[in-house]
């Protein structure tokens, strides 16, 4: 799907589907009035508040069919803000209930709406309603499907968010008889209702992931829980990972911006993952560097630090990887990543209304400053002792170095010869050792 200013001119100016005056009931007939405003009041009610989208979808046609609309195929398209992806599609059937696709951005989804029959609705800004035995097959491409799997009716609805997105609905069933002028005076009557249901649960879901997207997933959720006030600080203990791409200056002295932005987003395709994958959270990019926490799970006093060790060395064995198969071109890319373990804390710093969550104290700024001995000491990845104390095996000592900002010096080491998932301390109840063992075969093999 895609925003309206990314369509071609549209004829007329278009109304929010959810704005309603009253008309849309006339030709609903008499008997069917109040099941419909059951149907009204359930999504605006229940239906609103529904976790899934996709009960969503299932619900409204189940009531539909209790009044006697012959539904039995349903499917939304719903344009959405996100970094991967532009649009969500569901379609739910009778059969296989509800099924969940994803559009991703570029030509071949723009391409895949201007062909289908949402383009044509959002152009003409109105219903669309084929008796499918008299629709050629080649209007749609998704019309020869239709007629394959037994429809005879099919109803696209524009669907226009308050906000100026272009999203929309379709409605088909198997009976013969197709959709009667009841069934779409039904579909009428709830359209109002429905369009402002979706366009609630589409803003919710995108101020989420958003925020999510930029500011990190606890963040996230602190923002929404209401602790926007500046001033308002959180204090977490966790393994605390810094990373940054050795000479990015000289790397993006001669590319175009959106070549640094490439080679930026290679990058930190080689480091997210792996930092994800082992249960850390990125709190923030820092131009070429990222930071990012590991957060005690419980009494497990050891399991940050195995989570930011692995994701440390992981992150650096796919970056050679990258390197190998020549993902940067041919100027190899290398990282320094630092290790260290101490309070974390979110705070709300900024002035007027433009405030930033941020994350700062004593032990982000260590690692920071421990980042910066990576190129000094000839080692792309170091560790505090405060990291260290963490550890079992054999960490190699560097000695102990100044870190500008701090009084006394502080042991460095980097990893032994074999560092494994399993060289955390940790002491475990008795009751815990398969479990930990499990976990140590799981986290071996890359699991």
């Amino acid at each position: 799907m895609l925003h309206e200013d990314a369509t071609t001119t549209t004829p007329k100016e278009l109304a929010p589907t959810a704005f309603a005056d009253g008309s849309e009931a006339q030709d609903v007939p008499f008997g069917a009035i109040q099941p419909s405003v059951g149907i009204r009041d359930w999504l605006l009610g229940e239906g609103a508040r529904l976790k899934n989208a996709s009960d969503l979808l299932a619900g409204l046609a189940q009531r539909l069919i209790d009044v006697g609309v012959p539904i039995d195929r349903a499917s939304t398209a719903i344009d959405t803000l996100h970094s991967e992806y532009s649009g969500v599609g569901r379609v739910w059937t009778r059969d296989a209930g509800t099924t969940v696709r994803l559009f991703p951005h570029g030509e071949v989804s723009d391409a895949a709406y201007r062909e289908s029959p949402f383009y044509a609705v959002h152009q003409s800004g109105e219903w669309l309603i084929l008796d499918l035995d008299d629709t050629p097959d080649d209007l749609f491409s998704i019309i020869p499907e239709l007629k394959a799997e037994g429809y005879t009716s099919y109803v696209v609805v524009p669907v226009f968010f308050t906000n100026g997105t272009h999203n929309g609905i379709t409605f088909a069933t198997r009976a013969k008889r197709g959709f009667a002028d009841e069934d779409i005076a039904i579909l009428r009557f709830i359209m109002p209702a429905l369009a402002a249901v979706m366009e609630m649960r589409i803003v919710n879901k995108q101020l989420d992931q958003v925020l999510r997207i930029y500011v990190g997933d606890e963040p996230h959720r602190a923002i929404l829980a209401g602790d926007i006030r500046r001033g308002q600080v959180k204090r977490i203990r966790s393994a605390i990972l810094f990373a940054d791409m050795r000479d990015y200056t000289r790397l993006s002295a001669d590319l175009t911006p959106e070549k640094s932005v490439e080679l930026l987003n290679h990058f930190f395709d080689c480091l997210v993952p792996a930092i994800e994958r082992e249960g850390g959270e990125v709190l923030k990019y820092l131009g070429d560097g990222l930071l990012a926490i590991f957060r005690e799970p419980g009494d497990d006093l050891g399991g940050a630090a195995k989570g930011a060790l692995m994701a440390a060395l992981a992150s650096l064995s796919a970056l050679a990887e990258a390197n190998a198969v020549g993902r940067f071109g041919d100027k190899p890319v290398a990282a320094g990543i630092a290790l260290h373990h101490g309070e974390a804390a979110y705070g709300n710093v900024g002035s007027g209304t433009r405030l930033d969550f941020t994350v700062i104290g004593r032990d982000v700024n260590l690692a920071s400053r421990l980042a910066r001995l990576n190129r000094t000491l000839g080692e792309p990845l170091l560790m505090s002792k405060p990291f260290v104390d963490f550890l079992w095996g054999d960490p190699v000592s560097l000695g102990k170095h100044g870190l500008d900002g701090f009084p006394e010096p502080m042991e460095v080491y980097r990893p032994g010869r074999s560092p494994s998932a399993g060289s955390c301390k940790h002491v475990a109840h008795p009751s815990e050792t398969a479990a930990a063992a499990a976990m140590l075969v799981a986290a071996q093999s890359g699991d």
